[in-house]
């Protein structure tokens, strides 16, 4: 783990802290106001509002531009929740459902060859981090049949994507007024 954290300045350290502390912080007020929406088609308020809560974790990648830095503000999210029992009570397979989301975006990062600041970066890892999310805790918690699994999944997409484009919106304000230019 030492390798892995030396490729991180301790001023991406605290960046990834603080994406992973909104993402927490903002966790409990976003979901009982989806559920509002979903609670009635049956659709767990996660998939919606998890396009929020997820765009900490594409900011967090967005702003450092490194390999790892996605996983690693949803690990600290994970170890935050366990720590803490602030959220749900998913325990310790909080470890896996809250560092899958930037897991995936990473990957997908690395794929796509993008270091996650640009727009396509932002929208798809938005759509991967929530899309991974709900479907994980589908398999774990909610076992939903077929049809309100795809609207779940549907709905997590969409999110997932406005949320990226949220974020990119904010990684693009930050470049031009030179706030975050650390690393570069």
């Amino acid at each position: 783990m030492k390798g892995f954290l030396s490729r991180f300045s301790m001023f991406d350290l605290i960046i990834i802290a603080m994406m992973s502390a909104l993402g927490i912080a903002t966790k409990p007020v976003v979901v009982p106001l989806a559920h509002i929406i979903t609670g009635p088609l049956y659709i767990p308020g996660g998939a919606i509002a998890g396009g929020f809560y997820m765009m900490w974790i594409v900011l967090g990648a967005g702003f450092v531009e490194k390999k790892g830095a996605a996983t690693l503000v949803a690990l600290v999210q994970a170890i935050m929740i366990i720590v803490t029992g602030a959220y749900g009570t998913h325990g310790i397979v909080s470890i896996v459902t809250y560092t899958l989301p930037g897991f995936m975006v990473d990957i997908l990062l690395f794929i796509i060859r993008k270091k996650g600041s640009g727009l396509l970066d932002c929208f798809l890892g938005g759509i991967v981090a929530n899309l991974s999310g709900t479907f994980l805790s589908n398999i774990v918690f909610f076992k939903l049949p077929i049809i309100p699994l795809i609207l779940s999944l549907s709905s997590a997409a969409l999110s997932g994507g406005l949320g990226g484009i949220i974020a990119y919106n904010i990684i693009s304000k930050f470049e031009k007024l030179s706030i975050l230019n650390v690393n570069k």
